[in-house]
């Protein structure tokens, strides 16, 4: 159990959090939610000891280990991937290093070798004969080959590196496990075998995530970051964010008998207990999630942006045609001899572990690079409206925020791009901020208005949930599910593309899988798509 007394952080005059109290039990997973810039981060850092609080205390029950998620890449180069997820345990790994000085000693002493017996004691008692097979096969599950277990970490590529920091946050079944953003970098594959790890581990994991369906499969709490004060709710992501979004509405619904009310919460959590009885989550977690009450459910203060797309026009059928497309970059093949044919109310994923072949796709569709070889064709009744990657060139001015939207609308009256911005969540004098100092989510969002004023027929999004909050993505998640039109799209958020897509491509440089009316998850799980996969990736 780790519990946070009284806890209060202030950096300069700006007060990150006021009073925090809050218990973390063993067999719960906490997923850690709250508005970008919340403190996040920082309060997993607070729970590990690296920061220092303000005020208050966190107090660790005694005799518990505490592993924490490492997020330097660089900090274990001079060491072998498998002496780096060993020192995820450190008392184990101290252990091993003061041994094997002891029996390295020309001058071995009779302390020394009483000292030495000790110490053989403990690493018994830990496991330690079983270390480094132990990590091992974390790190095969991770999807590192054998062959790269005795390398120093600084031969390895900064994915790889990432996945042996979550072999060695993981190591040794630690009794309070800390995970930030845990799923960057890694495929859905890896992605799938964490969850797994996750609802198995009996111990308390707190993670931070932008992925709502990682969220969705294993937490059993959320913790909500709100105004300087953590709020502990029972349930998972999408439980709170619906179940928050009720009440709240049910809290201006003055004409509404309180029994009329009840009854709504009641039949909400009927439904959410059936959908729980579907889910793969333990059993002991289910029957915390199964004692859900009416009374837990409590309005939330956080505030969802509007995205909706609407067409100017309707396309024709017939909307893009890509033959025979080839591009090398830097000597890498991206894509050879690749088709398609996308035609009208097709929604259609890219996915795939190479996001430069995407980005490299969508450049050569918008002519902003060209092919190799082979040629593609758009519909003459398309218009499209494209979201780069790097958005980075639309806000090297000093405009401020109301006139760089001005910029790409019709109606260029302030009333008009006030409310506009008001739907996208900037209001009063956060609309007068110079484009050029906005943070990596309000230029996302500023890139939506400016889409969605266009009334594009056609949708190309290269990543569009970077740098979004969970409240931002899953607006946009709606937005998307009710456009009309026709999108094409790369994204990292699973459940984006399940909900949205009626048809999974995926892009290799040995060839490519072309798949409609799938869903993602169908996608992954039949048995004749995994055979071709393997094929493309030996």
């Amino acid at each position: 159990m780790i519990s946070v007394n009284n806890v209060s952080l202030q950096f300069a005059a700006r007060k990150l959090f006021s009073e925090v109290n809050i218990i973390f039990s063993p067999g719960n997973c906490y997923g850690l939610i709250g508005a970008n810039g919340s403190g996040k981060s920082t309060f997993l850092k607070i729970l590990s000891g690296e920061i220092d609080t303000t005020a208050g205390e966190v107090v660790v029950a005694p005799g518990k280990r505490i592993s924490v998620l490492k997020q330097d890449q660089f900090a274990f180069d001079e060491f072998t991937v498998l002496t780096t997820v060993i020192m995820g345990h450190k008392k184990l790994y101290d252990i091993i290093t003061e041994k094997d000085a002891l029996y390295a000693k020309a001058d071995f002493s009779n302390a020394d070798g009483i000292r030495a017996s000790e110490l053989e004691s403990e690493f018994s008692d830990l496991n330690g004969w079983d270390a480094e097979s132990d990590a091992a096969k974390l790190l095969a599950a991770l999807g590192i080959p054998d062959q790269f277990h005795t390398m120093p970490m600084k031969q390895l590529e900064g994915s790889a590196k990432v996945r042996v920091l979550l072999a060695q946050a993981l190591y040794g079944n630690p009794d309070i496990l800390l995970l930030d953003e845990p799923t960057n970098h890694l495929d859905e594959e890896t992605c799938q075998w964490l969850q797994e790890f996750l609802i198995r581990f009996e111990n308390t994991a707190i993670v931070v995530s932008h992925d709502r369906y990682f969220l969705d499969n294993i937490c059993t709490h959320i913790a909500d970051i709100d105004f300087g004060k953590i709020q502990l709710y029972s349930g998972n992501y999408t439980f709170w964010s619906e179940s928050s979004q009720l009440a709240l509405r049910q809290r201006s619904e003055s004409n509404k008998k309180i029994e009329e009310k009840r009854k709504e919460l009641q039949e909400f959590i009927a439904r959410f207990r059936s959908n729980l009885s579907k889910a793969k989550q333990a059993t002991s977690r289910k029957k915390i999630l199964e004692k859900l009450t009416i009374e837990e459910i409590r309005p939330s203060s956080r505030k969802y942006p509007f995205v909706g797309f609407e067409q100017e026009r309707e396309a024709g059928n017939d909307l893009l045609y890509i033959n025979g497309l080839s591009k090398t970059i830097d000597g890498k093949v991206m894509f050879d001899k690749f088709d398609l044919a996308i035609h009208k109310g097709d929604k259609v994923a890219l996915v795939g572990p190479n996001d430069q072949a995407k980005t490299v796709l969508f450049h050569i569709l918008e002519g902003e690079i060209p092919p190799d070889s082979g040629s593609f064709k758009w519909g003459f009744s398309t218009k499209r409206m494209y979201y780069p990657k790097d958005n980075t060139k639309y806000f090297q001015s000093s405009l401020n925020i109301i006139d760089w939207l001005r910029q790409y609308s019709e109606d260029t009256s302030e009333n008009f791009i006030r409310g506009y911005l008001g739907r996208m969540i900037f209001s009063g004098e956060e609309s007068l901020k110079p484009v050029n100092v906005l943070s990596g989510g309000e230029r996302v969002r500023c890139m939506l208005a400016r889409m969605m004023l266009a009334k594009p027929n056609v949708l190309l999004m290269d990543d569009p949930t970077n740098h979004l909050d969970l409240e931002s993505i899953t607006a946009l998640n709606k937005g998307l599910e009710r456009f009309a039109g026709t999108i094409l799209f790369s994204s990292h958020d699973h459940q984006l593309v399940q909900t949205v897509a009626n048809r999974i491509v995926e892009i290799t440089d040995k060839g490519w899988i072309d798949r409609a009316g799938m869903t993602f998850d169908d996608y992954l799980a039949d048995e004749r798509i995994k055979e071709q996969r393997q094929a493309l990736y030996v």
